[in-house]
């Protein structure tokens, strides 16, 4: 089959090259996938840009998978041949640890990752266990759900670290795919909505959505926020973004990766129980909530669609930041949904 790998050199379109590889059989508990469409995640990027340490040497990187069931393993039962499917980040936990049993697999320190431990979907197949797949409808375009199953689950999670209030203020800082699908979520339901980001090309996107005002990314909000959340891997925006809160404000961290963050001070940027945290990977009952609430609020992810043969050049967009919504390679040309 059709892939593309990390090459281990990073940066510049030979990230990640061609390959073929052998179509993969399902073990036992799962299920192989045809894949139809991968969004373009930022983590692909530091992934392929060795930003984060390799797990397996050339691994297909790709975690925002849609496709359909073409067979499965030993003991897998839960889906039928031609089931819709999404394949996300997170693909195996424990299951016994502590936050397994609490409700926080996402901290399972055995939990395992699509396209950095297991090959993901910049491949024509895929496998995934069957317990970690997510049912999608059938008759929905494959490249409108697949910015839900990172890019959205995870700011969908990073919403709820930074505890809003009803009604209440939000900060977001960078506006990528994960930003625009999380303020969407926010609008939706009540909040107002205030938007920071370096990209003048993504202030347009933002305004269209409805949000309060939009600004650059080192620029104070122009009302005190009840919370925010860092999109950007920038870690120079965190004392900017602590000192743009309420008291009793929240700044939620969202990216696996950040760069170094300055020194904080404690009077400006944390007395008056103003809290910084982090948001780390997700849970499946994550993912649930997200797809029900994306139906219910209609929320439209907006996409930039790329060829297979364009995988190099989709990283290298969104490593640009000339991507407008989420990057998506739509792997199978045949189905448009």
């Amino acid at each position: 089959m059709r892939a593309w790998a990390v090459s281990g050199r990073p940066g510049g379109r030979d990230r990640v090259v061609r390959v073929d590889r052998a179509v993969p059989e399902p073990g036992p508990g799962e299920v192989l996938v045809r894949v139809l469409a991968c969004g373009v995640c930022r983590t692909d990027l530091h992934l392929s840009d060795l930003d984060l340490a390799p797990r397996r040497p050339e691994v297909v990187p790709g975690h925002e998978v849609v496709g359909e069931v073409v067979a499965a393993g030993p003991g897998a039962d839960r889906f039928v041949r031609g089931a819709r499917v999404g394949i996300a980040w997170l693909r195996w936990t424990c299951g016994s640890c502590g936050p397994c049993r609490r409700g926080r697999e996402n901290l399972c320190r055995l939990s395992q990752y699509t396209g950095w431990d297991a090959d993901g979907g910049f491949a024509e197949y895929a496998v995934v266990h069957e317990a970690f797949a997510y049912a999608l409808p059938s008759g929905a375009d494959p490249v409108a759900l697949a910015p839900l199953l990172c890019s959205g689950i995870i700011g969908y999670r990073a919403l709820k670290r930074a505890n809003l209030p009803p009604g209440g203020r939000l900060g977001i800082y960078g506006f990528g795919a994960s930003a625009h699908l999380t303020a969407q979520v926010a609008l939706a339901q009540g909040h107002e909505v205030h938007v920071l980001t370096r990209n003048a090309g993504a202030r347009d996107p933002a305004t269209d959505l409805g949000v309060t005002s939009v600004g650059a990314e080192d620029d104070l909000p122009p009302v005190q926020l009840d919370a925010a959340i860092l999109f950007a891997p920038a870690g120079n925006l965190v004392p900017v973004a602590l000192a743009g809160l309420d008291q009793g404000g929240t700044l939620a961290v969202a990216g696996i990766h950040l760069s170094d963050i300055p020194p904080l001070d404690y009077q400006l940027h944390l007395f008056r129980e103003r809290t910084l945290t982090s948001v780390t990977a997700n849970t499946r009952a994550d993912g649930e909530e997200l797809f029900r609430i994306a139906a219910a609020l209609r929320i439209e992810p907006r996409t930039t669609t790329y060829a297979f043969d364009d995988v190099d050049t989709a990283l290298e967009d969104v490593w640009r930041g000339s991507v407008s919504g989420a990057a998506v390679v739509r792997v199978d040309e045949g189905d448009k949904g």
